[in-house]
Formats: structure tokens, sequence, C-alpha cells
């Protein structure tokens, strides 16, 4: 019920959603009418502190990940755990010893007394098992959360630590599924499996030394009439269930994978007409998953039947044999009750036994995968001795590098580049001629085959990571930005910056006049991936990025090959003020860029093959004279016109 004026009525103001639109923008916000609820929610909410977190990029644990090494440093509270589990068992397991002296010492006799006696400790036997049992469950269940807390930091600072190249080979899916199902397969394994494995095997254990006790003749009877049978069937399910879970793990990355790789290819997808292709292959996908647990849901039907199966053979084999004893004298009533009540107490344990495994398996799945994702070292790893890079005046020197990113075909080959401080220098070439591998080895994103790349003389593989790229800035083709506001975006770099220091970066690359119209300036969600802004206002806000960053040494990747000739001058006219008093690499996509430039490398299969100025390439009459040429014949700009003016008939002279 609301007590407010109704949305759109003339007493009440513009809703989030009516302001947004009017922007331009699609709304994504928290509607007006529930912001009060929510602030009343977070204030009720508990301080957290800030994490500490000790991030490094070489220094952590490089041991295997097993469960054993994952639960060593909290033995004492994993012993904790255990002696409550000691007493939650032994006090559930008192009732049937009960029963049998209350038959047998109060109710035959007529004893009125041992029957409270009796009673009186059965509820105490209760309370007991109950307080220890709460006890215990919130103990684990803390202790499991803040091992499960560590794991998740863990796996993604190990993201975090990976190379390039890593997730250039990985599905995003594959990836995701380490940090949500198989972490959570894991924590179901701790916070329900390994404890409540401990409850069942000690009451299998107590239940058979008090069965051997009561009556030794009568529990070996017992157990040799089902303890081999149990022993046999679980052997089997053990192997088939191995098998089930590996293939459920295996598939439920294959369909997170095809998940993710839709969602994020809806607009190609949607383009080509290939949805219903899609959904029959994602169809296929899921369908290899169900029949992966189709697998492990048979072998455990049929396993929970085939012990009960036992057990009822088992309870026929006792009465039988107990009952003969019982007329012969050699066993009491209450005993043989007790024996009856122990038995289905025995397999109450292994029916739940049956439930832990397949977690079990799960949760030994889940470690394999983390394994081996843990195990994984970075493709570009900082050496334990790296020296931090001072801040450099923006020499750049590539000395006869090769570089292949499959270790067979040569993407550059003898590369040789000195690129002075200050300078801009513009690296144009064919599709595929190794333009973008040259930021991507400068960025160390890769590492060399061979030759060095050095930055003021330093060896950029000497050198820490985080003091090279703080000194450099990368400016994409497709600038990311993250879901969030534009103060976050603009200080994603520092996020140290001031409001006052965001904004005069926004205005530097010109991004006055689209704040302006927001309607939350700064604060103006720009949504996932900056969906709610043009390419090239998501280009500027790139821009304003690096400006804000102050690198020495910038990197321009294609920036401006996916933007109107209106988008393009505004980031042109942003590049100037950018780039100005840093050395810069502009990988060009097209010719009126690479014009700016100081000098212009030319690379063909992976080697640079000219090196100059616009005037002396083109008066050299090689390859970069041909690219002018061609460049003039579709722009119908004259020698001697102005180079800057863009391509109106989207000619693209220096491929992609």
């Amino acid at each position: 019920m609301s007590f407010g004026p109704p949305p759109g009525s003339p007493f009440s103001g513009p809703s989030a959603t009516q302001t947004s639109a009017a922007a331009g923008l699609p709304f994504a916000g928290m509607p007006s009418e529930l912001a009060e609820r929510a602030t009343a929610i977070l204030d009720a909410e508990p301080d957290h502190p800030e994490p500490d977190i000790a991030f490094s990029q070489w220094d952590h644990d490089r041991r295997p990940f097993t469960l054993r090494r994952f639960l060593g440093p909290h033995r004492r509270g994993l012993a904790g755990a255990l002696g409550l589990v000691v007493i939650e068992t032994m006090a559930l397991q008192a009732g049937p010893l009960l029963t049998q002296i209350g038959i047998d010492r109060a109710i035959i006799p007529r004893d009125a007394s041992v029957l409270a006696v009796v009673a009186a400790a059965y509820f105490l036997a209760v309370v007991v098992n109950t307080g220890a049992s709460a006890v215990r469950i919130a103990y684990t269940g803390r202790l499991g959360e803040r091992l499960m807390y560590q794991l998740r930091v863990g796996v993604f600072s190990h993201f975090q630590r990976q190379s390039l190249g890593f997730f250039t080979s990985e599905k995003v899916g594959v990836l995701l599924t380490r940090m949500t199902s198989d972490i959570d397969a894991l924590a179901a394994l701790f916070q329900d499996g390994l404890v409540n494995l401990a409850v069942q095997v000690l009451t299998l254990a107590i239940i058979t030394v008090v069965l051997t006790t009561l009556n030794p003749t009568l529990a070996l009877i017992t157990l040799l009439a089902v303890v081999p049978a149990m022993a046999l069937l679980t052997l089997w399910f053990r192997s088939a269930s191995e098998v089930g879970y590996g293939r459920v793990r295996e598939r439920i990355a294959d369909v997170l994978a095809d998940l993710s790789e839709s969602l994020a290819g809806m607009r190609v997808i949607t383009a080509m007409n290939r949805r219903h292709h899609n959904v029959i292959h994602h169809a296929n996908v899921v369908g290899e998953y169900r029949d992966a647990n189709v697998y492990a849901s048979t072998v455990g039907a049929v396993y929970g039947p085939s012990s009960e199966t036992i057990g009822v053979a088992g309870q026929a084999a006792l009465l039988f044999f107990g009952g003969r004893m019982v007329l012969n004298g050699t066993l009491t009533v209450g005993e043989l009750f007790a024996f009856l009540l122990y038995l289905t107490a025995f397999f109450a344990p292994i029916q739940q036994l049956v439930q832990l495994y397949n977690s079990y398996q799960q949760g030994q799945a889940a470690v394999g995968k983390l394994r081996d994702l843990l195990s994984t070292d970075p493709e570009v790893p900082e050496s334990p001795d790296a020296i931090e890079l001072p801040l450099v005046e923006g020499r750049v020197v590539f000395d006869d590098v090769s570089f292949s990113y499959d270790g067979r075909t040569e993407v550059l080959s003898d590369f040789d580049l000195t690129i002075e401080p200050g300078e801009t220098i513009a690296i144009v070439g064919p599709t595929g001629a190794g333009k973008s591998t040259v930021a991507k080895l400068l960025s160390r994103f890769y590492d060399p085959g061979s030759g060095t790349i050095s930055i003021d003389g330093a060896d950029i593989s000497t050198v820490t990571l985080a003091s090279l790229r703080r000194q450099l800035g990368v400016v994409p083709q497709e600038p990311f930005l993250f879901n969030g506001d534009i103060r976050y975006n603009v200080g994603f770099a520092r996020p140290d910056a001031t409001e006052d220091e965001v904004r005069h970066a926004c205005d530097e690359v010109g991004l006055t006049e689209l704040i302006a119209r927001l309607p939350d300036g700064l604060n103006s969600p720009v949504h996932e991936r900056g969906s709610s802004l043009s390419s090239g206002e998501r280009q500027l806000l790139a821009l304003a990025r690096a400006f804000l960053a102050r690198p020495r040494v910038l990197i321009l990747d294609e920036a401006t090959s996916n933007l109107d000739l209106a988008s393009e001058t505004l980031v042109e006219r942003a590049l100037d003020r950018v780039l100005e008093g840093r050395t810069a690499i502009i990988i060009a996509h097209r010719l009126a860029t690479a014009m700016r430039a100081d000098r212009i490398g030319v690379i063909d299969h992976g080697r640079l093959i000219e090196l100059g100025t616009h005037d002396e390439l083109v008066a050299l009459g090689g390859h970069y004279g041909a690219m002018y040429a061609m460049w003039e014949r579709a722009t119908g700009n004259p020698s001697g016109g102005n180079p800057l003016g863009g391509n109106p008939l989207g000619g693209n002279p220096l491929g992609s």
C-alpha cells in the first residue's frame, strides 16, 4: 500500500525511470518507492570491517590443493567439532540400551522406581543430544563459512594472478563453474558430509560394541549376515558413482560455458538469426548433463533399495535366531528388543552413508577440478627478486624481439624499434601483421620468445608487474566499462582520485556536455559494458580513465577504428590532450589516425619494414606510400589536403 501520490500524478515528481528515459538511458536503478525500504534494510545490516587481503603475484601456496591441506590449519576447530559429535552420538545411542534396562529390570519385575530412573535418564540423554547437536551445527556452520570465504577469495586471487593467455584459452563458463558449483559442492561436503560422516561412522562403531557386549554370539550372526553383502555392494557403488559424479562435474561446466557464451554473444546470435540453432545446441549440451545425472541417480537407485533389502534380511535373521535364544533362556526379551532397535539404527547410518558418499564423490570431483586450476602457474611470472620500476621518462626499446602465440608460427620476427621519450609512433600494417602483439608485449601480457623489451634501460621482465603497469596506460579498441557510475569507471586506475580530479579528466577529453545532460552527473550509471552510452562516449570515458591515471607511456590499440566521423572527431581532439608530454604507441586502423604520429612504422609478416615520418614514407613510395595513395583515391582527398578528415567512404587501407 502506498500513502504518497500515485506515480505520474501532477503531485508526484519524476520517477527514476522517467528521469533516465529523459536522458536517453535505460532504467537500471532502485525504484523511488522502494528506496526508503532498501535504506532501512541496509541500515540494519551489521558492520563488516575491510578484509585484510595480502595479494602477491608470486608469493602463494604452490602445493597441490587437497582436502587434508585445506582443512589442516583448522585441526583444533575440527577436533572440537569431533568432540561434540562423540557426545551427540553417545547420547543418541543410549536410547535402545535404556529401553533394554527398562524392560528387563523395571517392566517385567514391575519395579516403578527403576522405571522412573530409566525414564529420567532417557530424557536427559535426549536433552544432551539436542544441545550437543545444536552447538555442533552452529559451530561447524561458522567454521565452514570461514573456510569457504577463504577458498573463494583464494580462487579469485588466483584468477587475478593469471596472464592474459589463460583467459583466452579457458571458457568463461568453466571458470564460473570453479567459483560456483565446485566450491558449493565442497561446502556441502564439509558442512554436511564430513561431520555427518563422523556421526554415522561413530554410530556404527558404538552399535557394534554394544551388540557385542549384550550377546557376542547373536552379534556375530547379525554382522555376518549383513556386513559382507554390504561391503561388496558398497565397493561396487564407490567405483560406479566416482565415474558418474566425474561426468556430472564436467557436464555442468559445459552447460555454464555454453550459457555464458550465448548471453555474451546475444547481439550477434540475433543478427545472424541463430537463435533456433542455439536452442538446439544448448538442448544437446543440457541433454548430456541430464544423462550424466541420470547415470549417477541410477547408481544410487540400485544401491539404496539393495541396502534396504540386506537390512530387512538381517532383521529377519536376528528375529529368528534371537527368538530361539529367548525361548532357550540364553537371551532376555529386553536384550532382543535392544538388538532389534540397534539393528534398525545400524542400517540408518548405512543409508545416510549412501547419501554422504554421493556428496563425497561430488566434493572429491570438485577438489580435483580446483586442484587443476590452482596448480596453473601464470604464463608471465613475476620474478621473486623483481625490482620496482622508478618513474620513467618513456624511452621504449624493442631489441630483436620474436614472439609466437602457439610456439610454432612467429607473429613477430627480429623486431627492432626505439621510441624516444615523449614521441608518438603509429604502427600500421595489414590484418594479422602483428600490430596488436607489439602492444601486448609492451604491457607484458605475454613475454617474447627471444629478445628484450626495455623502458629507460630497464628490462620489463625484471621489474614488478605493478610498477610497470602503473606507468602504462592502455586504451583498447573496445573499451570495457564496468557496471557502475561514470566516476567509478573514470577513476578505475586511481580509486583515490578526488571528484575534482575526475571531473577535470572528463573535461579535458570533451565529456563536459555529456555529464551535464545526465541526471546524476558523474554519479550516473553506465550499466554493464557501458550499454547506455554510444561507442564514442565509451571511448572518451576510456581516454579520461587513461588521462586520470597519468601514465608515462600510453598505448592506443585501434582506439578509433569502430567510430563514426562525428565520434572520431571528438576522440581525435581528446587524443591531443591525452598524448601531450607522453610516449605513445598508436596501433592504427585508420590512416587519418596514423598521420597524427611523429613517426610511422609499417609491419608486415611480423617484421618492421618501414619507419619514418608521414612525408618520408610517402616519398619513399613503398608499402606506406601505396596505402596513402589508396586512401587518397577512396576519400577524394588530393595531396596536400587535410589528412585528418577521416574516411567518409569507410575505406580501410590498413587492414584491421
